[in-house]
């Protein structure tokens, strides 16, 4: 996929993160999954249909029993996939690996604010590809200003 795709559609997912009820304890990230053509085939926000919910957790549930072929595609998240989690029993990157997605791009590695995330980690040693477009970084900080310190 050229980088200018990829640029795109994580910028998409940026925006899509600005849909997310603000909090003070959670990340707003946004999440797009789209196939090996470009076709957009689903989309989350964090806290999208119900607080604890993550981005890409809800992208992936809206796929559910829809038989789609997950191969080829990519998600597109504004925050890297979290990989420790107290309010779901499964982590994103866990349920990222589970779907089938073989491609990952994400704007920010998480900060240690929470948890000390490894998602990136753990999704290139699942054999996952992931790319980190960090010049985007700087949007997704903005939009999570609410719990950045000075």
């Amino acid at each position: 996929m050229p980088d200018f795709d990829d640029r795109h559609w994580l910028q998409q997912a940026i925006n899509l993160s600005r849909s997310c009820p603000p909090l003070a304890t959670a990340f707003s990230v946004g999440a797009i999954i789209v196939d090996a053509k470009g076709t957009v085939l689903s989309t989350g926000y964090s806290r999208e249909t119900d607080p604890h919910d993550h981005a890409e957790e809800v992208a992936i549930a809206k796929l559910s029993g829809n038989n789609e072929s997950l191969v080829g595609a990519t998600i597109y998240t504004s925050l890297e996939p979290c990989s420790k989690r107290a309010s779901r029993p499964r982590t994103c990157t866990d349920l990222i690996v589970a779907a089938g997605i073989g491609r990952v791009v994400l704007a920010w590695r998480e900060p240690a604010i929470f948890v000390d995330c490894e998602g990136v980690e753990l999704l290139s040693s699942a054999g996952l590809e992931v790319v980190e477009l960090s010049e985007l970084a700087d949007a997704v900080k903005a939009i999570n200003a609410h719990l950045l310190s000075d």
